[in-house]
């Protein structure tokens, strides 16, 4: 019995060394454990570590999208700052949670690897044209304009082109094509260019000025002038056109200064009317009010209607008139036919006239 707890108590440490050696045995990303021996957890992308791993877990929180961001697994990092573009730089692709912001050049500019900045692209001068395009790594790149090609003028982004083929048995070159201008072909049967026509029909040609047999340009009366390409359409009412902008201009700029003119007339005989209407009716005022009507717009600080007072004194004149001139005839009759109540004889008084 003494023999069988020491070999019962040596099993169960065995167990435990065991069982420990076991754990450990698992794969520890992190390759960290606390002071528990607990494997330290690893914040994932988009999640920044906010307390590390120690002992306690690592406690982690999530990153602010368009402000920080956190690409990796770590149990250290914390959420970093997104970058800014500036200056020649333009956003390409903004910045999340789990991604920082892609910055490039501008357009037409393209990053100098040499020197760490943004460069103007390349333009390809007259006579070479684009092999290439430039881009945000690497600049234009241009070739010469060889085997039958052109190009006249300056440019970062057309090719050579192809110079014109003439037509061996109805042209004539005028002008052989060279790596800054092209071929110039002319059909000496023709005195005039006519412009194709659709396959529905055919319609009357649109004819352009004659081209002189030494080939040289000769402008038309609207300013326009041959081109030097066979087979090209030409088109008519150009100079037309520009010659008609300014009358059109000239005619709206009249009907403006016109409707103008009439507005500012009208203001100001409208003002003068009103001007007028008040001095008359001011010296209307004047003549017309009376003593009544000054004592009682100075006393009270009404105004009076003169026109109305005086109409009233009109009509009081004429009744007073009236009983002046009635009061005699109503005498006289109450004289004739006086008589006494009491049959006593008449007064003496005069018989009355005939």
């Amino acid at each position: 019995m003494s023999t069988t707890l020491p070999l019962v108590i040596l099993c169960a440490l065995v167990a435990l060394v065991s069982t420990s050696k076991t754990e450990r045995a698992v794969p520890c990303d992190s390759g960290q454990y606390t002071k528990s021996g607990e494997c330290c957890n690893e914040c994932p992308p988009g999640e920044g570590v906010v307390r590390k791993c120690g002992a306690a877990q690592t406690v982690c929180a999530q990153c602010l999208d368009s402000e920080t961001f956190s690409e990796n697994y770590s149990h250290t990092e914390q959420c970093k700052a997104c970058t800014q573009c500036t200056g020649l730089m333009r956003l390409e692709t903004p910045c999340t949670d789990s991604n920082d912001a892609i910055c490039v050049c501008n357009y037409n500019y393209f990053f100098n690897v040499i020197t760490g900045h943004c460069e103007p692209c390349t333009v390809c001068p007259a006579g070479q044209g684009v092999l290439a395009h430039c881009g945000n790594d690497h600049d234009t790149l241009c070739e010469e304009c060889l085997d039958d090609t052109f190009s006249d003028r300056e440019s970062s982004l057309e090719p050579c082109l192809p110079c014109t083929i003439c037509d061996e048995e109805t042209e004539i070159q005028l002008a052989e094509c060279t790596p800054t201008s092209d071929s110039v072909c002319r059909d000496p049967n023709l005195p005039t260019d006519i412009t194709p026509t659709s396959d529905m029909g055919l319609s009357p040609p649109t004819f352009t000025n004659y081209l002189p047999p030494d080939g040289s340009d000769s402008p038309l009366p609207g300013g326009e002038t041959t081109t030097s390409s066979a087979g090209s359409p030409h088109f008519l009412g150009h100079g037309l056109n520009e010659n008609l902008i300014p009358i059109y201009c000239s005619i709206l700029a009249a009907v403006v200064v016109g409707l103008v003119a009439y507005i500012v007339f009208k203001r100001w005989n409208s003002c003068k009317q009103n001007k007028q209407a008040v001095n008359n009716r001011a010296a209307t005022n004047n003549q017309m009010v009376t003593p009544e009507g000054e004592k009682l717009h100075s006393d009270s600080g009404i105004s009076v209607d003169t026109q109305s007072l005086q109409v009233q004194q009109q009509q009081q004149q004429d009744q007073a008139q009236a009983e002046v001139q009635a009061q005699p005839l109503h005498s006289h009759t109450q004289e004739q036919i006086v008589v006494r109540v009491d049959g006593g004889p008449e007064p003496d008084s005069p018989p009355p006239e005939v």
